[in-house]
């Protein structure tokens, strides 16, 4: 894993903002640092106006976060665990009840609300997650490989989602490994590699600004090489 250097974004609200890279290229360390999760060692950020060196408690309340790991606890039903995390964002009552019962129908979880989590397929799991980060109505939502690992129609699912909560105001960051999803998802992409930023743009710009570029797989490669990044 890099460590940043240099890095410097500026993402607009409403935006579906994809960090794109190789394994270790720094995409999840610098999400980590905007979460809160990572202390920078130099420089600084605001999130909607709000610096962190200072505001880190209120930046918490208006963000959310989706890791790439299942943040759930197994033993748990999907109704205990959305109850649980709600409730560490401040919800309660009829209004935390709701939202759980609202959002498990919407990614089709309500009938599964009161098994096991343990028993849940990865896709299952995954929507379940997703769920967690995002019953707050969070400003930001900062999202790690969340369809990773998952079968077509749970992606879909999550996938439309995802598009649903944007439209509806909410401004995500996003990492992925599927260069397709990315293109179609994100309203703008920066790729970074070695702790750098190689490039950033809409994807069509970064498209029609690579030679013979037909997609952002091409730019991605033009721009990152093809060596394999296995490690251990």
């Amino acid at each position: 894993m890099y460590s940043l250097n240099n890095v410097s974004l500026d993402i607009n609200e409403g935006q579906v903002f994809g960090l794109l890279g190789p394994n270790g290229a720094g995409k999840t360390t610098l999400i980590s640092m905007l979460c809160g999760l990572v202390k920078p060692t130099a420089g600084n950020f605001t999130i909607d106006g709000l610096n962190y060196t200072s505001h880190s408690s209120k930046i918490k309340k208006i963000i959310g976060v989706v890791p790439q790991e299942y943040a759930l606890y197994p033993t748990l039903t999907a109704r205990e665990n959305l109850h649980y995390f709600g409730s560490m964002y401040g919800l309660k009552g009829s209004d935390l009840k709701d939202k759980v019962i609202e959002a498990l129908d919407r990614l089709g979880l309500l009938k599964f609300a009161d098994k096991a989590v343990e028993t849940f397929s990865g896709g299952m799991k995954r929507r379940v997650n997703l769920i967690a980060g995002i019953l707050h109505n969070p400003k930001v939502l900062f999202l790690d490989e969340p369809t990773v690992g998952v079968d077509v129609h749970s992606k879909n699912a999550i996938m439309e989602y995802l598009k649903m909560l944007n439209q509806n105001g909410t401004t995500i960051i996003y990492t992925s490994h599927h260069l397709a999803e990315a293109e179609d998802f994100c309203t703008n992409i920066a790729i970074l590699d070695q702790g750098q930023i190689y490039a950033k743009g809409t994807p069509t710009s970064l498209i029609n600004d690579t030679a013979e570029a037909r997609n952002l797989e091409d730019v991605f490669i033009s721009l990152t090489g093809k060596a394999l990044r296995d490690g251990i």
